[in-house]
């Protein structure tokens, strides 16, 4: 048996003889042929040549071609800021201001980078496609809808409720076009990654995402490809939710507990996948962390329908020997591999005295805001909340691909990423706060402060 027909058992929530593996695989990729982030999304020779090192170095039962949701967004007009080591972020929405969702065209495979992406894509099925599944990743509805409208879409679904269920109609439209072009280009499963869900409750999931994923998912079915509904963040309380939306697999990050999803998918069905650490175990952690935390999430998933993977995209800088050592516990290779050692061991962070700080500290832990869409949000948001206020507040980004940061993240005691403290108490964990209500909240600190 192929690790693709592996694969396929696991998806379909069949038993398997061993766990299939599906490493996230996206700027990591750029990393492993010696080239930026930047750089590798732009080239189709290099992400065939990444993605092809990936296979060579990780023997993955399943792969994407790419991890890059900004992707339909660049190509309907939305202008993107770029990093080296980092996927591009999306830095301009264009009905931010104009509401006018028809001047708006659906992308096309002649459209933005789409060329670039399906011709990579054709090559890496043709390569690889025999023995791997070849994941291709669409932008979820609603977090391209934020994408074209900015935040004010969470306004949208309180005021204008009509005009976001247009919306989202709109952007499920986009997704199945983007699926098509995948299907056509050679993919065996369909991806549908939505990570700004975990921003809404169960009932604005129900309400503004379910009938619009649900529509996505069944036309994948229909042109007989597999399907995964994949989110980032504490979406714990949406999971029952998406597995109503009938994909065949539900894939989660560390944010949500392992045995909650298994239990939650066993009811319905649905396979799951997860979700291995990305910055304390793959980026921070040695050869033998990875295999630990690996080995917790196999015993947790069990042999039935379950697929070992990565919380999220694989950041650049993760040693690829951490990866190998995933690979070799999966394929019963590990001996190579075992090593003890913390790497954090000896890396300091000192908070501040938050008492005697003349200023109001918010600390907002992150995985980067120029990668995690979240991330990217929440910090915004804290800047416009503060807007106005330097000479009163202090806010700093800790992002936990830096060992000192995750130094202080666990001094915090934070356990959710993305998060906001002030003045050291945790206050938003893995939830957006709205501007106003944070900027309220900001200045009552102030006034705390100034004895008021």
């Amino acid at each position: 048996m192929t690790g693709k027909e592996l694969l396929f058992r696991a998806l379909k929530n069949e038993e398997t003889e061993r766990t299939p593996w599906v490493p996230f695989i996206g700027c990591h990729a750029a990393s492993l042929i010696g080239v930026s982030a930047d750089e590798f999304f732009k080239s189709a020779d290099h992400i065939v040549n990444g993605v092809s090192k990936a296979v060579e170095l990780y023997r993955p039962d399943g792969i994407p071609a790419l991890f890059d949701l900004q992707l339909e967004a660049e190509a309907m007009g939305c202008d993107l800021k770029w990093a080296p080591e980092n996927p591009p972020s999306v830095a301009s929405h264009p009905l931010e201001e104009d509401r006018d969702i028809s001047k708006i065209k659906i992308p096309t495979a002649s459209d933005g980078r789409f060329p670039v992406v399906l011709d990579a894509t054709r090559r890496i099925c043709r390569s690889h496609g025999d023995s791997v599944a070849v994941y291709g990743l669409i932008t979820g509805p609603f977090t391209l809808a934020l994408h074209l409208r900015g935040t004010d879409i969470f306004y949208d679904m309180i005021d204008e409720p009509d005009y976001m269920k247009e919306l989202m109609s709109f952007t499920q439209k986009v997704a199945i076009a983007t699926a098509d072009m995948y299907i056509d280009a050679g993919c065996d499963v369909i991806a549908l990654v939505d990570p700004m869900t975990s921003q809404i409750s169960p009932e604005n999931f129900a309400e503004f995402v379910s009938p619009y994923a649900s529509a996505v998912f069944e036309h994948i079915k229909v042109r007989g490809k597999l399907t995964s509904f994949f989110v980032c963040g504490n979406a714990k309380r949406n999971v029952e939710e998406m597995c109503k939306c009938a994909p065949h697999n539900i894939s989660v990050d560390e944010n949500i507990p392992l045995d909650y999803v298994k239990e939650v998918c066993q009811k319905y069905g649905v396979s799951f996948g997860g979700n291995i650490k990305l910055t304390v175990t793959m980026l921070f952690g040695t050869p033998a962390d990875n295999i630990n935390d690996a080995q917790n999430c196999v015993t947790i998933g069990g042999n039935k329908g379950f697929i070992l993977a990565p919380g999220c995209d694989i950041p650049f800088a993760v040693p690829s020997d951490n990866i190998k050592a995933v690979t070799s516990f999966v394929h019963g290779e590990v001996a190579d591999f075992l090593e003890s050692s913390s790497v954090l061991d000896g890396v300091a962070y000192e908070l501040p005295d938050y008492k005697t700080e003349k200023k109001v500290i918010i600390d907002v832990v992150t995985l980067d805001s120029a990668s995690c869409a979240p991330c990217q949000y929440m910090m915004n948001t804290v800047i416009a909340a503060c807007q106005g206020l330097d000479d009163k507040v202090n806010y700093i980004e800790h992002k936990v691909k830096e060992k000192e940061s995750v130094v202080c993240m666990l001094k915090l005691g934070v356990t959710a990423i993305p998060t906001i403290c002030i003045d050291g108490e945790i206050r938003h964990a893995s939830i957006i706060p709205d501007v106003p209500a944070l900027r309220a909240e900001i200045e009552r600190e102030i006034s705390k402060k100034s004895g008021i």
